[in-house]
């Protein structure tokens, strides 16, 4: 697949096929994600790779968290989203999930089956392989910029191998549980999950195409010719 073809078909994929990944699709994602840049190439990234029995305790023993223990009793070590929104970024995620609601016929008022759908996120959509991505907690704010590098790497990667994937930091409200099932060492903060397999083209979810910004909503171009 050509780069910029895999860059325009990237997108979130919430219902996927149990088509077990080929281990060297997996390894050759991962080699490529590893030549994402780093500050002063330190590489920060660890990848916590699941499939089988592990990943099914691991969401197992999530769902029964989230059923018999308090809200607050599981939160992230970081702050991923603001505490108040505003717009312009309000707008564009309401859009997003009244988008998702809609393909999938849930009303607003049905506050079950959003959080059933939201609860999916920890079954890992279905996919057969699940990763973690962890970083040392005692470098700098920097680092965040290196893991998402890394992080695009890994999604563009698994499209050049005819596979999807869906970033999720829903897990890490779960960071502690994680930990019962994945080595994760304390010193590692935990930066995300990911689903990943192949897209469950006949899924409702699937059919949902988030509208994205055109470059000049985005971008200034200064210095150059008008020609």
């Amino acid at each position: 697949m050509e780069v910029h073809d895999a860059i325009m078909s990237r997108r979130s994929v919430r219902k996927f096929l149990p088509d077990p990944v080929p281990m060297a699709s997996l390894r050759r994602i991962l080699e490529g994600a590893g030549m994402a840049p780093s500050g002063h190439n330190i590489q920060p990234w660890q990848v916590w790779v699941v499939a089988g029995a592990v990943k099914q305790a691991l969401s197992a023993d999530i769902l029964k968290a989230i059923a018999d223990d308090p809200p607050e009793r599981h939160q992230p070590e970081f702050d991923y989203y603001p505490t108040e929104w505003f717009e312009p970024y309000i707008g564009r995620r309401r859009a997003t999930g009244f988008g998702l609601y809609g393909v999938l016929g849930i009303a607003r008022e049905d506050k079950a089956a959003r959080l059933e759908q939201m609860n999916r996120n920890y079954i890992f959509f279905d996919a057969p392989v699940g990763l973690f991505v962890s970083f040392d907690r005692r470098l700098a704010t920097g680092t965040y910029m290196d893991i998402g590098m890394f992080i695009e790497n890994i999604l563009i990667g698994a499209r050049g191998e005819g596979l999807h994937t869906c970033g999720q930091a829903a897990f890490t409200w779960f960071h502690d549980v994680i930990r019962r099932h994945v080595p994760i060492p304390e010193e590692q903060l935990l930066a995300c999950g990911i689903a990943l397999g192949y897209e469950d083209t006949a899924a409702a979810e699937n059919s949902l195409r988030v509208d994205k910004l055109p470059v000049d909503d985005f971008t200034t171009f200064l210095g150059f010719d008008e020609a």
